[in-house]
């Protein structure tokens, strides 16, 4: 090996977890950071979060599909595989059509359920985090985190699936007692992207127990555009 080799990695992230493993394996490394370290979600995305307690998400979920269903492409993200799965199946015996993406599924699979939801075929799809970092797909409109992710840095990355290439894009996001510790930072994501900061969202940020069952909806904020199951 020549004494002068140099070793390059790219990441369009840096988690502690990345930068550990790059402490481990290199020697005298130089970091170089294009743009900021800061955290922030892009501006082009309306981002919407509503508390809720975790047996009302079906429902919820329900409702907002029936304010926004318009044949646009919907993301909807859950945290584990079996929920994905149950959700999805739940979806289809409601007459939505959805299909589901995620690790436990081969790779024959997952291209053909991209291909389904790339085409507008299955305008619902659901998927674990294995959609939430490289997936390109073109007039995504709406992004649903059913379930909210383990980091910051996921939901940023989650609903970044909307809003590309200059388009405008909106995201929904269920919020539970159960993430009560994101609230602060969830916060501050918002407030510099120039969102609206729900106010049961706000005491939680400030230590406030959130109430027993989420109140109000995505409806209230008027978002919602109709349509209803009028997808072909």
């Amino acid at each position: 090996i020549r004494p002068d080799r140099q070793t390059l990695y790219w990441s369009a992230t840096w988690p502690k977890e990345v930068e550990l493993l790059a402490r481990q394996f290199l020697y005298n490394p130089y970091k170089v950071v294009i743009g900021s370290q800061d955290l922030k979600a892009n501006h082009a995305i309306h981002q919407h979060v509503e508390i809720v307690s975790e047996n009302q998400k079906y429902k919820k979920l329900v409702t907002l599909l029936e304010d926004i269903m318009d044949g646009s492409r919907i993301l909807i993200f859950m945290d584990t595989k079996k929920g994905c799965d149950q959700i999805t199946r739940q979806l289809r015996m409601d007459g939505w059509p959805a299909l589901s993406i995620h690790g436990d599924k081969s790779q024959a699979e997952r291209d053909w359920v991209l291909s389904e939801f790339k085409a507008g075929k299955s305008p619902i799809m659901t998927a674990t985090d294995v959609a939430a970092r490289g997936l390109d797909v073109k007039d995504v409109k709406y992004v649903v985190n059913y379930d909210f992710p383990g980091s910051l840095e996921d939901y940023v990355h989650r609903i970044g699936r909307t809003g590309r290439a200059g388009a405008k894009g909106t995201a929904y996001t269920f919020f539970t007692a159960a993430n009560a510790r994101f609230a602060k930072e969830l916060i501050g994501i918002l407030e510099e992207a120039g969102q609206k900061v729900n106010p049961e969202l706000a005491k939680m940020g400030r230590g406030v127990p959130p109430p027993p069952t989420g109140q109000g909806g995505f409806r209230d904020r008027g978002r919602g555009l109709g349509g209803g199951r009028s997808w072909n």
